[in-house]
């Protein structure tokens, strides 16, 4: 049922980000003169429809994977009163940012918000203002669990602090993985605490060098908490997420190009070390299907602050993405506009379609890929 409740979580927020994000195109559209058709929750097949006073048809529409705005004239070669393709270079360009905008703007609120109430310590070097900053250090606690191993089999769920294991206090990490593999194949006494309330479990650990012992991933998590500097904070932080964020992607296309590369050699050390980096790939990278699936039931189980967190981080990396300058997203098209601009040539209906026409078939065929994989770990 928790597993449930946190994909459709999921499937609210992520919509609910996407739709903001073409609110934020529609708006900036009608500031600029531009005629918004159509604003739809979802995508068609429709479900339902109505046309509102001013002039935009707003529809829900049955596949929950976002929204849409469509625009009157959205090629940039249409040149019609009230079309996009009509307005100039900046106001197209605030149109296409505007979205992006939007997204960061919604992770600067939160993370703001976060900051006052209690903001997790993700990177080592997370800005926040000395003066004004505690920092709550948390308990060792249950990160993942895996399936049918020990942690799992005695009751203990992911968000589970634990406080001594085998008579032990385990303050760290480190002290936690030391007494773990200090009791291998033993039955050990786990005291923990879950929604408050302090808790035992009885844990048989296993004995296999090769394999886990424990089976549970572990953290712990710092807390910053800050008072008047929290949009201060809430705003180096959302800067400081999408230069991380930027930086993984820069990895991981790394990683998949030396992948692709290496798999072309002769010597079979050298693909075995390109199925390597491309496994890597693989299993850094989640779509919507692993996001809903997996990321959002586990921070569901850790509770509404890591609820709050991954809202914030996952509308950073939707601005982030759509920055980038792949064809059919809003930074491929201000690309390809900018471009032709450039080299002082018409960008054509028919240039246009061509070019999205590719884009598009790339994208889908990594959409395919990624629900593929997301699917593959979901099951």
């Amino acid at each position: 049922m928790e597993l449930v409740f946190g994909i459709i979580i999921g499937f609210i927020i992520l919509v609910i980000l996407v739709a903001l994000h073409e609110f934020g195109h529609a708006l900036q559209a009608r500031r600029s003169g531009v005629v918004v058709e159509e604003f739809g929750i979802g995508f068609p097949p429709r479900a339902w429809k109505k046309k509102l006073k001013n002039g935009i048809l707003f529809t829900i529409n049955w596949l929950p994977l976002g929204g849409f705005a469509k625009l009157q004239g959205e090629n940039d070669s249409a040149n019609k009163k009230g079309d996009y393709g009509a307005v100039s270079f900046f106001q197209k360009t605030k149109i296409l940012l505007a979205g992006v905008v939007v997204n960061w703007f919604i992770a600067v609120i939160l993370l703001s918000v976060l900051a006052f109430t209690g903001l997790p310590k993700i990177l080592p070097n997370q800005i926040s203002i000395p003066s004004d900053t505690t920092i709550i250090s948390q308990p060792v606690e249950i990160a993942t669990l895996t399936k049918d191993y020990p942690a799992e089999n005695a009751g203990l769920k992911i968000g589970d602090t634990i406080i001594r294991f085998a008579g032990q206090e385990v303050p760290t990490v480190d002290n936690l993985s030391e007494a773990i593999t200090q009791n291998k194949g033993k039955e050990v006494t786990v005291i923990y605490n879950r929604e408050g309330l302090e808790q035992s479990a009885s844990v048989t650990l296993k004995n296999d060098a090769n394999d886990e012992i424990f089976g549970a991933g572990l953290g712990k998590r710092e807390i910053i908490k800050t008072t008047w500097s929290a949009p201060i904070v809430g705003v180096a932080t959302t800067a400081q997420f999408t230069w991380a964020t930027i930086q993984g992607i820069g990895e991981l296309v790394g990683s998949l190009v030396r992948g692709l590369v290496l798999q072309l050699s002769p010597d079979a050390s050298v693909r075995e070390q390109a199925s390597s980096e491309l496994k890597t790939v693989g299993d850094e990278v989640a779509g919507p299907i692993g996001i809903v699936g997996t990321i959002f039931p586990a921070a569901q189980q850790a509770g509404l602050t890591q609820i709050v967190f991954l809202t914030a981080v996952l509308s950073l990396s939707l601005a982030v993405m759509n920055v980038l300058p792949i064809p059919v997203l809003d930074g491929g098209r201000w690309f390809m506009m900018a471009i032709f601009r450039l080299l002082k040539k018409k960008l054509t209906l028919e240039r246009e379609e061509k070019i999205q026409t590719v884009g598009l078939s790339i994208l889908m065929g990594l959409v395919i890929l990624v629900t593929f994989a997301d699917v593959t770990k979901l099951f």
